[in-house]
């Protein structure tokens, strides 16, 4: 029987390089406990249209929602739509004025005179201000948006107003400013502004600095662009930078549809790391989405939301329909609260929205992680071909480590960061699994193993490998941990491989170790005997459709994961899931409690019970899924370290739970169903 080793030497620099890991971790799991500051937000004009909807004076409606728990208000650009309806500043046609004129409905003598001399022309569009200071603002930026040769300057008398060369529907949509009189509002009913200002066609750096001046004198939270650029663009972003660094003003990154980095703008990552990474990430329900949660539901994506994915701005929405016997006021108010409640309990401040520093770890404590990474990869290509000599390894491990150092020096350090993470993602799990095959194949199969004893060794079996996955964890978590990684600016490659991988190598090693077919068990003849063997297999009809049902289950698994799958989660699966998230401090992951961890227990069975070897082999693959995604969480660098880790242990204390409880109750139908035949001889 092949004997396996288990070199010192590499055992040591693994040891090492998960001091480091820890480390680092330790680090980590400060700077996100620093960062706990969630801004409650909603839009103002949901504000005003929730009042208009229940008849109430806003300022009854802004205080109830202060009252709630909203600490900043979003106050958008104005536009002519809002504007023609608040009569502080109106766009009209020409060829509405033309129509007034030849009507005869035209009342006023200088507009009827400008109409007779031809100055209004049916194609413009003509501005009128009713209040100066709006309308000031609007005459700036109307300039500054079409430029003096579409722009100009009329009176009607002692009435000045403006003649607009554009489409009037083009021109009423068209974004015309930050609205002083509206963030003056927001303040004086004691919020602060979110205020969402967006770029200039062909800006230039006085545009910037006039969007800036308009935020003079206004208590700002943070500032998040709209459209699909930020202030400046992808050119003049330094300027825009040094508008908000001179304030000390939060950018807001509105996380992507996808739940996966950003919503894309053009010279986001720019500011971001221009201010120092002094950004919060938004995320707002989607509007088609909301009408559809129940109120509870809705708390609960909220609370998980802020825990789960750092988001730090949560942009509410109202609802418009009211819930059992409440006033729309009322449901509205109870959902803010309730949301506000909820984070609190969660360990939350509610004020601005806080930032990460900027922390990227040290770069000697990453080049021990990546030591202790080609360590590992080393010892598993040690596991799998036993006859290599120490000095080979040490070779093979020097070179790995030097090209390591290399791409380090040469300035790759962030590349070969992710590939030493993925390297960790895909190896520790195996050489957990491993050194399970190991410890049972030197158990020698003497006799079946009474329910006791089996329960202990498999639960003693599943802690054991755990840990060295965990080992894996704290690898990618450290390898990677910094603030862009936190931020999603930079995210984890290879999702998708870490779910087949680890498999395929568990295989190789399984085969190593084991005969599939059981006739030489415990020395199996190689490789490529095995795997011709395989394919030489005569499949029956039951074979093949085991194998059409198993495949069919890896493409909905391999599919459903990462953010850019269209493989559907079915509605009780959602159902259970919300369960889980209530019931646990971390959700567990469905694959892991329900598959890898129960499959890992029946494995062991599998073996000390003396059952076929090939359905040994598969019960080690599919326990292979639970120790692979146990490590793969930490692949999410925005859900805090802390977070992970309690997601990854309750998976293995309940996974094993279940397992030992489906393991009982085999032996209780064996021990029936035993019983049985022997009544059944004895009456015979």
């Amino acid at each position: 029987m092949t004997k396996f080793k288990y070199n010192r030497l590499l055992i040591i620099c693994i040891i090492i390089g998960l001091i480091a890991a820890v480390v680092v971790n330790i680090q980590r799991y400060n700077v996100e406990q620093a960062n706990k500051t969630v801004d409650l937000a909603i839009d103002y004009e949901d504000m005003l249209k929730l009042a208009q909807m229940e008849g109430l004076p806003a300022e009854e409606v802004l205080s109830r929602a202060k009252e709630a728990g909203i600490t900043s208000l979003a106050v958008y650009e104005t536009t002519f739509e809002k504007l023609n309806k608040n009569g502080k500043t109106i766009a009209i046609p020409g060829s509405q004025l033309l129509e007034s004129y030849y009507s005869g409905t035209m009342s006023s003598p200088y507009w009827r005179g400008l109409v007779a001399d031809g100055t209004i022309k049916g194609d413009e569009s003509y501005v009128v201000g009713h209040d100066l200071q709006t309308y000031l603002e609007v005459k700036e930026d109307l300039f500054r948006r079409l430029g003096d040769d579409r722009v100009t300057v009329l009176h009607a008398g002692s009435q000045e107003f403006l003649a607009v060369k554009a489409n009037h529907e083009e021109l009423l949509k068209m974004n015309l400013g930050m609205p002083t009189d509206e963030m003056q509002a927001v303040n004086n009913a004691g919020f602060y502004v979110l205020a969402r200002p967006s770029n200039y066609k062909n800006v230039t750096d006085d545009d910037i600095d006039a969007v800036f001046k308009r935020l003079d004198g206004i208590n700002v939270s943070e500032i998040v662009f709209s459209g699909s650029e930020t202030l400046g663009g992808l050119h003049h972003t330094e300027r825009t930078i040094e508008q908000m660094k001179e304030r000390g003003l939060t950018l807001g990154a509105i996380e992507h549809v996808t739940q996966l980095q950003f919503y894309p703008q053009d010279g986001l990552f720019d500011i971001i790391r221009g201010l120092d990474y002094k950004v919060a990430r938004l995320y707002a329900i989607p509007k088609d989405e909301q009408p559809k949660l129940k109120m509870d539901t809705a708390v609960e994506r909220w609370a998980n939301t802020d825990q789960e994915r750092n988001i730090r701005i949560n942009l509410m929405r109202i609802y418009e329909k009211p819930v059992d016997d409440m006033s729309l006021l009322d449901t509205n108010m109870q959902y803010i609260s309730m949301t506000k409640d909820k984070l609190v309990e969660k360990g939350f401040t509610i004020d601005k929205a806080s930032s990460f520093e900027p922390f990227f770890g040290n770069r000697i404590l990453q080049i021990l992680m990546l030591l202790g990474v080609c360590a590992a990869g080393v010892m598993y290509i040690s596991l799998i071909f036993p006859t290599l000599s120490d000095r080979r390894l040490y070779a093979l491990l020097g070179v790995c480590f030097i090209a390591c150092l290399a791409c380090m020096i040469l300035g790759k350090g962030s590349l070969i960061r992710v590939a030493g993470a993925l390297a960790a993602a895909n190896i520790f799990p195996v050489l957990g699994m491993i050194s399970q095959l190991d410890v049972i194949r030197r158990n020698r199969l003497v006799g079946k193993l009474k329910f006791t004893s089996l329960l202990f060794k498999s639960v003693k079996a599943i802690i054991c490998a755990s840990l060295i996955s965990f080992m894996g964890a704290m690898y990618l978590s450290g390898i990677l941990a910094d603030v862009e990684f936190f931020l999603e600016m930079n995210i984890f490659r290879g999702i998708k491989l870490t779910f087949v991988l680890p498999l395929i190598l568990v295989a190789l090693a399984f085969m190593k170790r084991f005969d599939i077919f059981g006739e030489k068990l415990l020395n199996p003849p190689n490789l490529k005997v095995q795997l011709k063997r395989i394919l030489n297999m005569n499949v029956s009809v039951k074979v093949l459709a085991g194998f059409l049902v198993a495949l069919v289950a890896a493409v909905i698994f391999i599919g459903r994961s990462g953010h850019t799958a269209g493989v559907p989660v079915p509605g009780i699966e959602l159902k259970l899931r919300a369960f889980l998230e209530q019931a646990f401090y971390a959700r567990p992951r469905s694959k892991e409690l329900f598959i890898g961890h129960p499959a890992f227990i029946l494995m062991m069975m599998a073996w000390y019970r003396k059952w076929p070897s090939a359905v040994f082999f598969i019960l080690s693959i599919i326990a292979t899924i639970g120790q692979g995604s146990m490590v793969e969480t930490f692949a999410h660098m925005r859900t805090p370290v802390f977070m992970s880790l309690m997601r990854g242990i309750d998976g293995v204390i309940w996974g094993c739970v279940l397992g030992c409880v489906i393991m009982g109750a085999l032996y209780l139908w064996q021990y029936v169903t035993s019983s049985t035949d022997r009544s059944n001889s004895l009456n015979e």
